[in-house]
């Protein structure tokens, strides 16, 4: 009998070499895998993070003075720190135009007092990818996003005025990610 025999038998020889297989074919694939905002590129998307970068964001149209004048304040920052990366912007390839539009409804009502105890907040982002050498959207689309926040009693209303605004942050932060990751989608891909 030879080592092999004596120490691993035939249903670990098995497991084993296909264990090896397995490993082989992983290793086989890697070469195929790309990070969405990897620096190397195999074919001709280019550099997402660059393209990501020559998004113009101009200043979201909302009535001034209002919540929803705030919240697209917000959103444009968090969308033009997302697509920079915090660094330089890149000379405008592309320019992104945004309508937002609120709601709120009541999830949770007291029966006793009749008030919301719990309130759902949705955020609506029409926007469109203007490509800036044609003039024409190549990118039309949707984005929502729904957060809830709680309503303390009527003694602390300013603690619900504060929960509401946590609200409206966090809305414009899922929308701001669900927005880049779109339009990184559609630099990779081109749809």
């Amino acid at each position: 009998m030879s080592w092999p025999d004596t120490f691993l038998g035939r249903p670990m020889r098995r497991r084993f070499f296909r264990l090896a297989g397995v490993v082989a074919l992983g290793a086989l694939t890697a070469g195929c895998f790309q990070p969405l905002y990897g620096d190397h590129s195999i074919g001709a998307a280019g550099d997402v993070r660059g393209k990501l970068a020559s998004v113009d964001v101009p200043p979201i149209d909302t009535p001034n003075g209002t919540a929803l004048a705030r919240i697209s304040v917000h959103l444009r920052n968090q969308l033009i720190y997302g697509l920079t990366g915090g660094g330089q912007a890149a000379s405008p390839a592309y320019r992104l135009v945004i309508r937002l539009s609120a709601s709120q409804r009541q999830v949770i009502v007291d029966v006793s007092s009749g008030r919301a105890e719990v309130v759902n907040y949705g955020l609506t982002a029409s926007y469109q990818l203007i490509d800036s050498a044609t003039g024409k959207p190549v990118v039309v689309s949707t984005a929502q996003a729904q957060v809830s926040y709680s309503v303390p009693g009527q003694e602390q209303r300013f603690a619900g005025a504060r929960g509401l605004r946590d609200a409206e942050n966090r809305a414009a932060d899922v929308l701001a990610q669900n927005i880049q990751a779109r339009l990184a989608s559609y630099f990779v891909a081109g749809t």
